[in-house]
């Protein structure tokens, strides 16, 4: 575990790049653990995504299409598509995060100080930080 990692739940990110500060390009690994609480299904407003897995398998969702990801394998949601990922598998994923433009490490430490509080996370200052970097919960299935 990086001295800079973000820890949101059992979640890790690890900024390699924030480009937040110029509307650039960025970029962070994610680490997944077995059976983790990941985020709700949810699109983002103003940010193209890629995920590039670096070890393990990563289930990944874009639009309808799911697919479990394993190292080498890589898939992208557009500005605007709703996308998923979880890691129902026995080992831990990890994957390169690349952002344009980048949503910014403080988006996570905003997001970690609602989950780490201890207890179910409260959904409507979760939304309320997603809403405040464009991030759009998926409407219930």
């Amino acid at each position: 575990m990086s001295t800079n990692e973000i820890k949101v739940g059992q979640l890790g990110i690890n900024y390699i790049v924030d480009g937040s500060a110029t509307a650039s390009l960025g970029m962070f690994e994610l680490t997944v653990p077995p059976g983790s609480n990941v985020p709700p299904p949810h699109s983002h407003s103003n940010n193209e995504e890629c995920v590039y897995v670096l070890a393990g398998t990563l289930r990944y969702t874009v639009a309808a299409e799911t697919r479990d990801l394993s190292t080498g394998q890589t898939m992208s949601t557009p500005k605007g598509v709703v996308h998923a990922f979880s890691n129902p598998f026995a080992e831990t994923a990890r994957a390169l995060i690349v952002m344009s433009p980048d949503i910014g490490a403080q988006y996570f430490r905003d997001v970690a100080a609602v989950v780490n509080r201890g207890g179910p996370p409260d959904r409507a200052a979760l939304v309320s930080v997603m809403a405040s970097y464009g991030l759009v919960p998926a409407p219930p299935r």
